[in-house]
Order: C-alpha cells, then structure tokens, then sequence
C-alpha cells in the first residue's frame, strides 16, 4: 500500500487562518468527487471557522477521563475503519491526552499515512522543536508543545498561511479569535507586534529554507545543471590573502541590491594539502563574512577554476566575485590565470565580477619603509641570477657552444643582468655586470685565460656591455623606488581622507581615533597628554592599550601640538617617513578632543536651559494651579470665621470637605514639584530589593476612587527588582492620568504579566487616546495634551511617573488601546536570582 501525502498549512502564529484554509481546500476536494472527512478539527468557538465546518463529514471523536474531567481526542482506530482518501487533522503538535494511543497528535498522523491515507494538517513556527529557544527569547514563553522538524519537513506540501501583524491585532481586538475578555491580555501579551514580526520571519525563513530544498531535489532529479536564478547567490573566490575582505565586503553591497541576496565565500585546497593561504587571515575572513550574514565553505580541488565553477553551480549561484590576479606580468606565460578562466568557462547564466584591489589600501598599515622594495625572495633571486647566471652560462658556451662568436656571447651575458635587473634590481644587476665583464674577459676575449685585452674594438664592446646593463639596472630601481613611494602616498592619502571625513561628520571618539594610530603604526599603547601650562604636570586626555605614556620622554615616539599637548606612541621607533602622517593624526586628535568637550559644555548648556525652562513653567504654575486650591481654602476659611452668618451643620461639613480637598489637592501639586526637581537635581537614590508586586501596586491606588480602576495583578508573577516607594509613586501618577481621561462609567485596567526578565504593569484607559506625533511629548515636564482644564494639575504626573520608572531600571511608554484609548506600560526587572518562576499562562488557542 502507497503511503499517504502528507500537506502541512504553516503559519506564525495563533488565528491567521491555518484552520479556515485547511476546511477551504476540504471544500474545494469534495467539489472534485474526492472522499474527505474531518478527523480532527478545533474551531475554539470562532464563528467563521465553525461555519466552514458546515457540509463536511466528522468522524465522532474519543472520550477519555484524566483527573476527574473528560477530554476528547482523534479516534485513530475509527478513522481507520472509515479509511478516507484525505483526514483533516488540526493542531499537529498537540499532545494527546494520557491514556491516548499515541503521546503525540503528529505520531496518529504518521498512522494514518502509513494507512495510506493522506492528510492535511496545521501547525505554527513556534511549535518547531529547533525553534523552541528562539521562540521564548522573542516572546518570553516557552512552548511545551512541539513537533520534530523532521516530521514537517518530509511533508509532501508546506503551504505559508501569511498575515501582518497589523491585521492579526485587528482580528483579535474584533474578537474573531479569544474571547472578549481573553484580548487586552492578549494584546499586551504574546501578540505585541514586535513578537508577532519575528515570528512572521521565522516561517518565511523556514519556508524559504524548504523552497531552496526542494529546487535542489527537483534539479538533481531532472538533472538540470544550468543555474536557475531564482534569487542572487553570490559566491566570493578566496585565496586566503589579504585582499579577500574586500571581495567579501564588496559581494555583501551586491547581495544588499537585491531582495534575499545570499553570499557564500569558498577557499579551495588542494588535494596535497599544501597551501599558501594564512589560516589567520581565513580565520578572520570567516568571521567577518558571517558577520555580514554570509557563510564560509572550504572545498578540496587540484583545478582551481573548475572546482570554483562546479562549487557555484551546486548551490544555484547567480554571481561569482573574484580578485583581479596577484600574478607578475610575466607569470602569465604560465596560463591565463584563474578569473580569466573562469570568466571564460562560466556560461551565459553565471555573471563573474573581478574586482580590483591594491596592497597599500586593503589594510590599515603604512607601506613599511625599510628592507627590499622588491621583496625579499625576489632579491633572492636576483642574486641568483646575477651571480650563478653568468657562471651557468659560461660552462654551457665554454662546453656545448664554444664557437657561436664574442658579439653573441656579449648579448647572452647582457641578457643576464636585464634578466637581475627585472628580478632582484640595482645591485644584483650590478653584481652580474661585474661577473659577467670579468668572465667575458678571462674566456672569450683573445687572449683568454688573461685580463688582458688585445682588440681595442674589445675593449668598447665590454665597456658598452657594463653601461647597458648599470642603465637597465638603474631604471628598473627607479622604477621599484617610484612604485612604493607611490603606494605609500595612496596608502596616506586615503588614511588622512578618512581621518578627515570622519572627524567633519564627528563619527570618530577620541578613543576609536587613538585605537586607529595604534593599528595603523603597529604600536603596543598610543596616549594624548596635555597641561594647562609648562610647569604643570602632564595628564592624560585618552589612551588605549597596555601601559601607556604619562609623560612624552616615556615615549618611543611622541608628536607635540602645539605648546602644552603630544600624542605619545609606545612599541618601536618610527621612521621619519611615517611622522608626517602621525602629525596629522595628532592634529585631528586634538580636533577630538576639543569636539568632545565642547559637545559636553553643550550638554551642561542644554541642561541649564531646560532647568531655566522648568523655572519659567514653575512660576506659571505656581502662578495659576497652585493659587487656585489655596484660593479655594481661604475662602471656605474665611466664611466659616465670618461672625455674621450662622452656618448649618451641613453647611460647615461641605465648608471643611472644600478645604480638605483644596489641601490635598496642594499637597499632590507640591509632591509632584518636588519629586521633579528631585529629578532634575538627580537627587534620587533608589532602594533596589525584591518586592511582590501585588503588595505594590494597590496601594498606589488610594488617591482614585474605589470603583474606578479594575484590578487584574496575578500572585503567580515573579518577585520584581525595584525601589517600592518610587514604583507605588509611578504607578500612582499613571493611574491618577488614566481616571482622569477616562470617560464617565469606564473602568480603568491595571493588568501586570511577565515577559522574558521583566514585568510589565499596563494601565489600559477608553479616553480619547493621544496621537502617535504626540506619545513622547506627554512625558514632558508641565505639558497638557489636548483641551485639559487649568486648575486640574500642572502636567508633571507623567514625567515623574517616567523619571522614577528610569530611576529603577525600567521604562514607561504610551501605546494605543485596541478599540480606543491610551495604554501606559510600565516595564520593570525580575529579581535576578527568579528571573521567570513560573510561565505565564497562555491561552490554550495558542497551540493551534
């Protein structure tokens, strides 16, 4: 019997219709004459799902007792028995009830496939076994519910059942998924729209994942080598030399220009295991290729272009990006090099970048001025030539070709010193001047054997021989000197065109500046030392690394700016060459240095300005809203000592209720202005320790009326880490805010749930709510959002609501209530040692 297909609806999270597509395609089968029937499906009372299950066959479900309550679950047997072509079986991740045949729901699936029935099922990201811990660092929940990624992935079909966040938070808040009194919880909760975006990437991820697997299965079935360019892949050829992280940095920008743009950097061995790559520069082109979000392959291969191309054509890349070759001019006898063969053999369908690179610019360091400018092993070299050359080719003439004339043995020997000159520069080519002149002379000059020349025309023949070839040496020097001094000047020129355009843009700390001269000259410390004047010591502005300069005569190399300020380098001595760059980068670190004071005296400048802002706004109001409860108290005062009227009992009680409410009212304002100048003065100094915050939060209560707030603080939270005394003044200010916006007969919510290491208290409010421009500006000091009436505050609750939040390590923000309002969500810390005791209960929909 042929098993079963199996076809899997995906989605991201609870209600963005996996069931509805699920009893949809049931609908479209039975139209087409196939045998379908609903094994099992949880419609969790939402009405439109349970009117698709309308006209569908349900097989009768198993009752089983566990502790005392029954519980139904999916009769395999009897699905069996009726042995449908196609079972609807919802929530594949579902543990089944004990006393079940099966501890899973995805284990009666695999049955049922084995039947050879085919099945179509439902399942979210988050229920992924491999996922489970990225799931509760996103949400703060761990799923106990799971299913092996296995299972799903041998489905025959993953269809993604995909929905912004936006309009899953409108479902919920219409209540088409939780009952009404399950969504501000909800909301607040697992469906934030930060969770629910990362869920959402996480199935696209995946599915992505499986869309790239299942194209490889189908082009190797069908054999099908051409590349199908579905999405840019770019792989990046690494020699393991230092210009490979230009070539990853340059394949991450083409990857970025187009949508899903994938980099994939190879090094390829050869089979006999010898290498010339660093495998501390592989190590750190590794790491900087997974930084951009790329991956780092090595592969084996003796033929380098035809192991890169069937590399490239395996993982269906659109783009190779190669280095332009390293190889001298006259390597290229040898063969054409490798991007060339590439580019050559790569097919239409394959696009080859090379990219150009140069030594002096790819690092950070300065050309080192001292030693060969030709390099060490091409002077070997050179000397090889100049010297062993004129002795080898004097045995083969003197030995094989003895009679092939002076004139050509002149030219064979002054081949020779070009040959030096090209390779090893002056003094090799002078050293096979000179040997070669003196072999010439002893050999072939008549009389030989002798330094004695008899021809005079000889004598102008080896005297041309030795000009030639000190000339061709001279120019290839030249030549050599040129070249670095070029190289050099680049390599200054781009260090002091970004030393210049960071410092304009004010991107670079005096810190990172430093740490810049220290890699760049190759030093152990770099330090900037000033004072005030020539008698007072030196003090040190910034340094970084081990042991730095207190004063420039400890130094191995330290440059003055100006009169009373140096920037000390430890490490080695430079040379002169590298000064004139180091004078640059001393100038632009005072540049710093100066920026970042004058960009502190702006900070204390805008501090003293928002103080005298507060002062200003301090006399308006103590101008108005403080006079108003005390004009109030005099009068109720004065009237009750007027001896001219005979006040009633109750008319003296409504008396002295106006001052008492007059007097709280006083006090309230002036707790607030000196909470806020506490603030501003940053005078507080919180008592951090744990604290339940059901103990808290009621008794920030009692300047609301009783009846006005619902309260809704689990005992089952984790114990928060916070001054008790600036949290219950917190929530007191946001409660207060909430009661006094809300309109008449409209309770206001306080809800707490715990999140990952916080807590969160929300304040949820049906009021007129306040627009996004506006969120922040309410948590400034003496602002009123909208028509407020004078004389009902001074508008410091928030702020001092948000200025003790901050003072305990937590946040404050304003959201928009689903439905209407302002939500307040104050986020606090866990304890640290019970960090999350316990999870919070989520509702059971969650699983399907």
């Amino acid at each position: 019997m042929a098993r079963g297909k199996l076809r899997i609806y995906l989605g991201a999270a609870p209600g963005v219709g996996k069931t509805y597509a699920m009893l949809s395609e049931a609908h479209r089968r039975i139209e087409r004459g196939t045998d379908c029937v609903v094994a099992f499906v949880e419609h969790h009372h939402r009405p439109r799902t349970e009117v698709m299950l309308h006209g569908l066959e349900q097989v009768t479900r198993k009752e089983l007792e566990y502790r005392g309550a029954t519980f139904t679950e999916m009769d395999v047997d009897a699905v069996l028995r009726r042995a449908p072509a196609v079972a609807l079986v919802d929530e594949l991740a579902h543990t089944n009830v004990p006393g079940s045949r099966n501890t899973k729901r995805w284990q009666d699936v695999e049955e049922l496939l084995a039947a050879g029935i085919d099945v179509v099922s439902t399942v979210n990201i988050q229920h992924l076994e491999s996922l489970g811990d990225v799931v509760e660092s996103i949400t703060g929940v761990r799923q106990r519910e799971t299913v092996p990624d296995e299972v799903v992935r041998r489905a025959d079909q993953i269809e993604l059942v995909d929905m912004s966040p936006e309009a899953l938070r409108r479902r919920m808040a219409h209540g088409n998924i939780y009952k009404p009194d399950k969504v501000d919880a909800a909301l607040s909760n697992y469906f934030r729209p930060g969770n629910l975006t990362a869920l959402r990437e996480l199935a696209l991820l995946w599915v992505a994942d499986r869309v790239d697997a299942y194209l490889t299965e189908y082009r190797s079935a069908h054999q099908v080598s051409t590349i199908w360019g579905s999405r840019e892949r770019i792989v990046v050829g690494l020699t393991g030399g230092p210009e490979g992280r230009t070539l990853i940095r340059r394949a991450a920008r083409l990857a970025e220009k187009g949508a899903g743009g994938e980099v994939l950097a190879v090094y390829i061995s050869r089979s006999d295991g010898l290498t010339s790559a660093s495998p501390k520069e592989l190590a750190v082109q590794r790491t900087l290729v997974e930084d951009l979000g790329g991956t780092f392959h090595q592969v084996v291969g003796d033929d380098i272009p035809a192991a890169l191309l069937d590399f490239s054509r395996g993982v269906n890349a659109t783009q190779i990006v190669l280095g332009v070759s390293r190889r001298r001019s006259w390597q290229y006898v040898f063969g054409p090099g490798v991007g060339a063969t590439v580019a050559r053999e790569s097919g239409p369908d394959l696009d080859v970048h090379l990219i150009t690179h140069d030594e002096a610019g790819k690092g950070r360091g300065l050309p080192v001025a001292r030693g060969a400018r030709l390099g060490r092993a091409r002077v070997a070299w050179g000397w090889l030539v100049g010297v062993l050359g004129p002795v080898l080719l004097t045995w083969l003439l003197t030995g094989i070709a003895p009679a092939v004339g002076l004139a050509n043995d002149m030219l064979l020997f002054l081949s020779l010193t070009v040959a030096a000159a090209l390779v090893g520069g002056l003094f090799p080519a002078l050293a096979s001047a000179v040997v070669g002149s003196l072999l010439l002379n002893w050999f072939f000059t008549p009389p030989v054997h002798t330094f004695t020349i008899a021809d005079p025309e000889n004598i102008v023949a080896i005297a041309i021989f030795v000009g030639v070839a000190l000339s061709v040496a001279s120019v290839v020097d030249l030549a050599a000197r040129r070249t670095h001094q070029a190289a050099r000047l680049r390599a200054e020129s781009e260090i002091l065109s970004f030393l210049a355009g960071n410092i304009l843009r004010g991107e670079t700390t005096l810190e990172a500046l430093l740490e810049r001269v220290r890699e760049t000259f190759g030093m152990e410390s770099a330090a900037l030392l000033e004072r005030a004047d020539d008698t007072t010591p030196w003090t040190c502005a910034g340094s970084v690394g081990p042991r730095p300069a207190g004063i420039p005569e400890d130094a191995d190399v330290d440059v003055p700016v100006g009169d009373h300020m140096a920037l000390s380098l430890r490490g080695r001595v430079l040379p002169a060459a590298d000064r004139r760059v180091l004078a640059a980068f001393a100038a632009q670190a005072a540049v710093v240095l100066d920026r970042q004071r004058l960009r502190s005296e702006a900070g204390r400048a805008r501090e003293l300005a928002e103080g005298n802002r507060i002062r200003t706004a301090l006399l308006a109001a103590v101008s108005h809203d403080l006079r108003t409860p005390l004009a109030g108290i005099k009068a109720a005062v004065t009237s009750l000592r007027s001896e001219d009227v005979e006040w009633s009992e109750q008319d003296r009680a409504e008396l002295l209720a106006a001052i008492e409410e007059g007097a709280d009212r006083l006090d309230h304002l002036v707790g607030n202005l000196l909470d806020m100048s506490r603030l501003q003065t940053g005078t507080v100094a919180p008592l951090i320790r744990e604290t339940d915050l059901d103990e808290v939060v009621p008794m920030a209560l009692g300047g609301v009326p009783e009846d006005s707030v619902e309260l809704d603080i689990p005992e089952t939270l984790p114990m928060v880490h916070v001054d008790r005394g600036l949290l219950e003044r917190a929530v007191a200010n946001v409660v207060e805010n909430a009661v006094k916006y809300s309109p008449p007969g409209e309770k206001v919510l306080v809800s707490a749930s715990a999140l990952a290491d916080r807590v969160e208290v929300r304040v949820v409010d049906r009021g007129p709510g306040v627009p996004d421009e506006a969120k922040e500006r309410i948590f400034e000091p003496f602002q009123r959002y909208g028509d407020s009436p004078r004389g009902v505050g001074v508008g410091l609750g928030l702020a001092v609501a948000r200025g003790f939040a901050e003072a305990i390590d937590g946040t404050l923000d304003a959201e928009d209530t689903p439905g209407g309002g302002l939500t307040m969500v104050l986020a606090i810390p866990t304890a640290p040692e019970r960090a999350r005791s316990e999870e919070p209960d989520l509702p059971t929909a969650t699983s399907s």
